[in-house]
């Protein structure tokens, strides 16, 4: 067998296993779990890739181009709710406003870079997520305070604290303690070699637990319910699409030829949606009570959960394909077939419906028809 599958395979035993044994795990055991990945697991992974990696200025365009990923899903994200019949100003579109643009490549996406790009991707990745940290943990805040005032007319005078906790929290982060470490090593000279003994160690064989741990909290934490499922489904299949598309765009325009960088610049932006915006508007919806509320919490949970798994599959399919779709041209192809199933379904969806209406009101006129 391909070992590009046989790993396949022992990532998908991994999830498997997580949710045949997720009855046994609380709410609090889940989120233990998911902190112990961002806060020990993860935070170890990327400092020991980027202590392995030369510094040079070339590093700042990762962030900016993650930046700029998330402002172009952020700007056309109206047009996708409008495409799929969502109200953009409406409690769920306001929601996906802030789901959409985010990625959380900690949990669906560095985990298979590590195992399959290797230690110099998932750095160059770890970098990437600097800007992506920045939109979903500054930007999304205020946008979803500017939502909120919106529809409540209340007084701003209490969102400096606010966002100033927020930029605190964005430096004091693990992950991003880790990368400013690492750094500041590496512009002092020092790599990992050069670290004492027990330090490296201690990195290394915590780095270790990330895969198969990140894969477990997968298989436990996926929560899907049929209310709302194809709805959700085809606004994260729409972002995917749309998502290859602009990675397409990026590898051509840059001229971009190693398959390795190809590879990441496909798979990092297919990246679940985070948990940060979330967090955001759960602040804003415990102010609200009755009905009329700025954010859908149940709707948000229900994208989060249905996010991941299909961040996961894609990203592993990728992936696993070899170079396969490291060719331009199978990026893009893929991108618009997305687009293209979603489209149909949806065609389909208004015909059937637009048939049992009519098929009702013609019932309705030999009722009302006198004998």
């Amino acid at each position: 067998m391909d070992p590009a599958l046989q790993k396949t395979f022992t990532f998908l035993s991994f999830i498997v296993l997580g949710f045949l044994l997720k009855k046994k795990f609380g709410k609090e055991q889940v989120n233990g779990i998911k902190t112990l990945i961002l806060t020990v697991a993860l935070p170890s992974t990327i400092f020991v890739a980027l202590m392995g990696v030369e510094i040079n200025a070339n590093m700042l365009v990762l962030p900016v181009l993650a930046l700029a990923f998330n402002f172009i899903i952020y700007f056309i994200t109206p047009a996708i709710l409008k495409l799929l019949s969502i109200e953009p100003d409406s409690a769920k579109g306001r929601t996906l406003k802030l789901l959409l643009p985010s990625l959380a490549p900690g949990l669906s996406c560095f985990p298979f870079i590590l195992e399959y790009l290797g230690e110099s991707s998932l750095a160059d990745a770890a970098l990437a997520d600097v800007g992506n940290k920045f939109f979903v943990l500054i930007f999304l805040y205020i946008i979803a305070m500017n939502m909120y005032y919106g529809i409540k007319g209340a007084s701003k005078k209490s969102s400096k604290g606010k966002v100033k906790e927020l930029l605190i929290s964005l430096v004091s982060e693990p992950i991003n303690l880790v990368i400013l470490l690492a750094i500041s090593l590496l512009a002092l000279g020092f790599n990992f070699e050069s670290l004492p003994t027990f330090l490296g160690d201690t990195f290394s064989r915590l780095s270790l637990i990330m895969t198969p741990l990140v894969l477990f909290f997968i298989g436990i934490a996926v929560k899907l319910k049929k209310e709302s499922l194809w709805p959700i489904l085809n606004v994260l299949l729409v972002r995917a699409g749309i998502t290859l598309l602009i990675s397409t765009a990026v590898i051509m325009l840059m001229g971009i030829q190693s398959t390795n960088t190809i590879l990441l610049a496909i798979v990092f932006p297919l990246s679940s949606c985070s948990f940060w915006p979330f967090a955001h508007l759960s602040v804003f919806s415990k102010k609200e009570g009755g009905s009329g509320k700025t954010f859908d919490t149940e709707y948000a949970i229900l994208v989060l959960a249905l996010s991941l798994p299909i961040s996961t599959m894609l990203i592993l399919g990728i992936l696993s394909s070899g170079d396969f779709f490291a060719n331009p041209l199978v990026s893009a192809t893929s991108g618009f077939a997305l687009l293209g199933v979603v489209l149909v379904t949806q065609l389909i969806r208004k015909l059937s419906a637009s048939s049992f209406n009519w098929q009702v009101n013609e019932n309705k006129k030999l009722i009302e028809q006198p004998e």
